[in-house]
């Protein structure tokens, strides 16, 4: 090999292993949110990757917010999974369109069957179907635990400081935004600022005409009342 050549691959080698360990750094359970509107439902895709050379994960259990709890959560399936909902007590009742909620969703579990275990190299997504989200602003930590084949259990529960560096284990975590006004909400404001006042010409004008014809003939009555009066004076 030309001591080109010996360049070129020690080179390749070193980008690899630079390359190597952010990888490895940036592959840890984190939740997508279709959308993060305030009010609003969401579908939440918590997507989980094994970090084990030596073992599969065999469950992944996701812990809700109770502050500002999610009052409706629902699983979707997911072949050689099964999924339970847990709930706890609220610290008040909660109106929930006419109901009164005692309790909300707490935590979600998620279970593998002998065979769907997510082995090395490889990952899962798992979605949920969430709402309403709490106001615009709350920022919503939703702490995760894997649990691999082997016994092991990883907690992604850390939650950075603003300006630190990510912490080992970042728990998944998202922050939610005002509703967005609608186009047609837009539009139709738009039209009300922009739309012309209704003119009144036409009406405004016949009624002019008119009153000048009721003067006209209110003072042609009073001139023949007059000289009737006179008349019958002379006479």
């Amino acid at each position: 090999m030309s001591s080109l050549s010996r360049l070129g691959a020690t080179a390749l080698v070193a980008a690899a292993l630079a390359v190597l360990p952010a990888a490895a750094a940036s592959a840890h359970v984190r939740v997508v949110p279709e959308q993060t509107t305030a009010g609003g439902w969401t579908v939440l895709t918590f997507r989980v990757p094994n970090e084990s050379a030596t073992a599969a994960t065999s469950q992944v259990a996701v812990d809700l917010p109770t502050d500002t709890p999610l009052l409706s959560v629902s699983t979707k399936p997911l072949p050689g999974w099964t999924a339970t909902v847990e709930t706890a007590p609220l610290p008040e009742p909660v109106d929930f369109y006419g109901t009164t909620l005692t309790e909300a969703p707490s935590r979600v579990v998620w279970t593998a069957q002998p065979g769907a275990e997510i082995a090395d190299g490889q990952f899962q997504e798992f979605e949920v179907s969430a709402g309403p989200l709490p106001d615009a602003g709350t920022h919503l930590v939703l702490p995760a635990h894997q649990t691999y084949t082997d016994g092991t259990v990883v907690d992604w529960v850390d939650v950075a400081e603003e300006g630190a560096e990510e912490p080992a284990h970042p728990a998944p975590e998202l922050t939610t935004t005002e509703a967005e006004q609608s186009e047609d909400a837009v539009v139709d404001e738009a039209a009300a600022v922009t739309a012309p006042t209704p003119t009144t010409s036409e009406p405004d004008t016949l009624a002019r005409l008119l009153g000048g014809i009721g003067l006209a003939l209110g003072a042609t009555a009073l001139v023949v009342v007059l000289l009737g009066r006179r008349r019958r004076g002379d006479a």
